[in-house]
């Protein structure tokens, strides 16, 4: 089925039950905000995040991998189990994105979102490895990867 629903960005889009997604604990810092639509952004490679309880919610999204072949922020099984994931293959990754109106767009690789494909619930994680930030700068990264 489908719906219809108010997005921040784009205005009255109609989603696929598919692409709404349950955050039992909410984000960290929106923890009272626990259902969101997952929207293809307009521009590749980004996905759109937009809370369904207050439509000026919303989270610009990437894939790590995109800009980080060898993205593994360390988060285990155990801690994914509150969202029913039983292998990391069930999940798909994502990272916030930041476009500040100065300075470089960064996305935070210490707070990776896990989506369990399954179940379409999700879990806002923080990387207990020292070597993510809150901030990567992704042109700098992907700069890198092709050399």
């Amino acid at each position: 089925m489908s719906r219809l629903i108010q997005s921040k960005a784009y205005g009255p889009v109609v989603v696929d039950d598919l692409q709404i997604l349950e955050f039992p604990e909410g984000l960290l810092g929106f923890e009272d905000y626990k259902t969101f639509a997952l929207l293809d952004a307009h521009k590749k490679p980004f996905f759109w995040l937009q809370s369904l309880d207050d439509t000026q919610i919303a989270f610009i999204l990437i894939k790590p991998s995109i800009f980080r072949d060898d993205y593994n922020p360390g988060i285990t099984i155990e801690e994914l189990a509150s969202i029913g994931v039983e292998q990391m293959d069930d999940c798909l990754v994502f990272a916030i994105v930041t476009i500040p109106d100065s300075g470089p767009m960064t996305a935070n690789l210490q707070g990776p979102l896990y989506i369990n494909r399954k179940n379409l619930q999700g879990k806002q994680c923080v990387s207990p490895l020292d070597e993510y930030r809150t901030k990567h700068d992704i042109l700098e990264e992907m700069a890198a990867r092709r050399e």
